[in-house]
């Protein structure tokens, strides 16, 4: 703690190098890289919670099951673009299983984790109609997801969706749906970062009117089942994972394997795209593909040209996982539900240090505990607030890069805190207090 705060001169030296002039505005890779160097620089271990990395060991049911696919010979043979079979079945039996919805094996394809899961359906979804521009996000949100869009030349819009839950979505979500620009709509349940959970009349809303303007729902299920108010985690059984899936045609699921099944390093997710989706004729889609067909553009179009399938043995892996859960014999819950106990603890120990929850509420609700909450300090913007926990080793995100419009925030996530550090933490944020005392009014 002595050398607890880190020199401001230090830090500003060091995100100079990597070309960053203000870490209170970079994305997440650039304060990950800063927080690199600092702690190479000084010694210092930070309380790390700018990124949402799994905080927990891969089950051994994948690992076994991948080992085994490789000393089968997998890795010498071309994997099937639309994955393996086993996968896909297995997926489909998952999305029955744990959403109560059907979805046929041949709509469940593999992808390189749920981000190039994102950058298909866009290459796809954004193309299908020439007269829509893009795709409405309903943020906060994960800011790559934004990236990609841009990369891809299409134009999006969004709305910080907090302001606007239960019945109040219809007329907000209506006003950009009715201008017949949006062609596809991404949000994140549970949400990332607020950690809303968005309910069943709220999903209604999106199916509905998704339905009369014709837009793609493209649902991110990155933290499946991660709220833990409800237990989502008996198969075959209530309560389901909600979903959008019950209110709309047209839509696409992105199942991540990295947060349920800490799976990440192996960058296997899944896209499950609807019956009526996938089988669904876009006569525009001809413009950039062989066929108008949706499913087959997304196959044989977009995921042929950026990868041309998934790591063979992965998908072995995360096959032998959801068949496990699929079986009831592997609870993956037992294991994630570690974050909500981090969760409660950190958020408690900023609180009674002068921080505030910035999203606390869930409609009528407290707020689970779970991956990520957001924090701001009194007097201070986001971006100052993260450039001076930097100084005390505590390092997080800026609400303002997730297109929230909560600018006074941060997203904090806890995978990578250790308990081993909440005594380091309490000492920071007890330091923080003492030299950032809060200006009461007279």
């Amino acid at each position: 703690m002595d050398a607890i705060p880190i020199s401001s001169e230090l830090i500003k030296e060091l995100a100079r190098k990597i070309g960053l002039p203000s870490p209170g505005a970079a994305s997440i890779r650039e304060i990950v890289r800063l927080v690199d160097m600092i702690e190479n620089k000084t010694g210092i271990k930070f309380v790390r919670m700018e990124m949402g990395v799994p905080g927990l060991p891969t089950p051994d049911i994948a690992i076994e099951a991948e080992i085994a696919a490789l000393k089968n010979g997998v890795a010498a043979i071309y994997p099937d673009i639309s994955g393996v079979q086993s996968l896909k079945e297995e997926a489909s039996r998952f999305i029955k299983l744990f959403l109560n919805v059907n979805l046929k094996p041949e709509g469940c394809i593999p992808t390189v984790g749920s981000m190039m899961g994102g950058m298909v359906s866009f290459l796809v979804a954004n193309r299908n109609d020439r007269t829509k521009e893009g795709t409405l996000f309903l943020d906060p949100g994960f800011p790559v997801q934004k990236q990609q869009v841009k990369m891809l030349g299409h134009d999006y819009y969004s709305f910080d969706v907090y302001n606007y839950r239960g019945k109040k979505l219809k007329d907000k979500l209506e006003s950009y749906l009715k201008t017949g620009k949006i062609s596809s709509l991404l949000y994140s349940n549970p949400n990332n970062p607020a950690w809303i959970c968005l309910n069943e009349e709220e999903l209604a809303i999106i199916g509905e009117l998704c339905r009369k303007y014709d837009v793609i729902v493209i649902e991110d299920l990155a933290y499946f089942g991660m709220d833990f108010r409800k237990d989502y985690s008996a198969p075959g059984k209530p309560p389901y994972q909600p979903t959008v899936a019950h209110y709309a045609d047209d839509y696409i699921l992105l199942i991540s394997s990295s947060k349920i099944f800490s799976y990440a390093g192996q960058r296997i997710g899944m896209m499950a795209i609807a019956d009526h989706l996938f089988n669904r004729s876009y006569p525009d889609l001809l413009r950039y593909y062989s066929s108008d067909k949706f499913g087959h553009s997304v196959i044989f179009g977009a995921l042929y040209g950026l990868s041309a399938g998934v790591a063979h043995s992965a998908q072995f892996g995360l096959a032998a996982m959801l068949k496990a859960v699929n079986d009831g014999t592997y609870n993956y819950r037992k294991d994630v539900i570690e974050y909500a106990g981090k969760a409660a603890i950190m958020k408690n120990l900023f609180v009674t240090n002068n921080f505030k929850i910035v999203y606390d509420r869930d409609l009528d609700e407290t707020l689970a505990d779970g991956f990520y909450f957001t924090i701001s300090y009194p007097g201070m913007s986001g971006r100052e607030l993260l450039q001076e926990l930097l100084n005390y080793g505590i390092s997080a995100i800026s609400l303002d890069i997730t297109g929230s419009e909560r600018k006074e925030g941060l997203r904090a996530c806890v995978s990578l805190v250790p308990r081993t550090l909440f005594g380091d933490l309490e000492k920071r944020l007890k330091k923080f207090k003492q030299d950032h005392p809060i200006q009461k009014n007279k």
